[in-house]
């Protein structure tokens, strides 16, 4: 436990821009509990995207995974379940129970809980190959990859802070920031996987009023918290979900390296 600021907080510099710097704003257990969360996700996460494994293989790893939270999870057990596609995953995922370990053990079974139901609904999607016909089809999606984010994270905020907010705009939070990221990645998510998350028959436009219904959601969310670094916590994710989503409304791919710099230096100020 005692290494786990610098090697977790390094590798979660390495693995995401965007949530680095707001887990830096939170308080030492809380921030040890997201930080470690985050790594789990993103382990799971890179399981799901990698796109040199076959659909049926994710299917059956992410099955096995997310049984594991459910019993216990088990060092000799993952390797084995991951050895098949060892070589092929980055470190944050090989490392996987690590950053489940380094978690304060309080805070571990809803850490787990949400691993748990991720892993699961990853995997169901590997198998339907990501294949979004309506939009209870996204909803369900957007739901295991980022909504349940928001709930954990509600979780947290309400163990460590006793700060309670609501399921379903906790929900709309990740959807929110989720749709963002499917309009920014359309045309490399196709190019690259041959997957898109767009339902049938819907266009940009309907889209971006999917991303506006869900980032409203968020913005409800953050007036029930009154902690100040759990405020600033989300508010950057959401900030910069929000200025993505204008940039791409005028036409642009995102945002400049400027707006991004400038809008942490406001959300840092505010």
């Amino acid at each position: 436990m005692s290494r786990f600021p610098k090697d977790a907080m390094r590798m979660l510099k390495e693995t995401s821009r965007t949530f680095y710097i707001p887990i830096t704003f939170l308080q030492k257990e809380l921030k040890q509990s997201v930080a470690a969360a985050y790594l789990v996700f993103r382990a799971i996460d890179e399981i799901e995207d990698h796109e040199e494994v076959d659909n049926e293989v994710k299917h059956t790893i992410l099955m096995q995974v997310s049984d594991l939270f459910k019993h216990g999870f088990n060092r000799e057990e993952y390797a084995e379940i991951i050895e098949p596609v060892k070589d092929r995953m980055p470190e944050v995922t090989l490392r996987l129970e690590e950053w489940l370990e380094a978690c304060p053990e309080e805070a571990r079974p809803i850490v787990s809980n949400a691993a748990c139901e991720m892993a699961y609904g990853m995997a169901t999607w590997s198998k339907a190959n990501w294949e979004i016909h309506t939009r209870e089809d996204l909803d369900n999606y957007t739901y295991y990859v980022a909504g349940l984010v928001g709930v954990m994270l509600s979780d947290l905020w309400e163990y460590y802070a006793g700060e309670k907010t609501d399921r379903e705009l906790a929900i709309g939070y990740g959807r929110g920031l989720q749709a963002v990221n499917i309009l920014r990645n359309e045309q490399e998510d196709m190019e690259e996987r041959g997957v898109s998350f767009v339902p049938d028959g819907w266009t940009r436009t309907e889209l971006f009023a999917y991303a506006d219904e869900n980032l409203a959601k968020a913005d409800e969310y953050m007036n029930s918290i009154s902690k100040k670094s759990i405020i600033l916590f989300c508010r950057l994710p959401l900030s910069l979900a929000h200025k993505t989503l204008k940039a791409l409304k005028e036409g642009r791919e995102k945002m400049s390296r400027a707006e991004v710099e400038q809008t942490v230096k406001e959300v840092q100020i505010d």
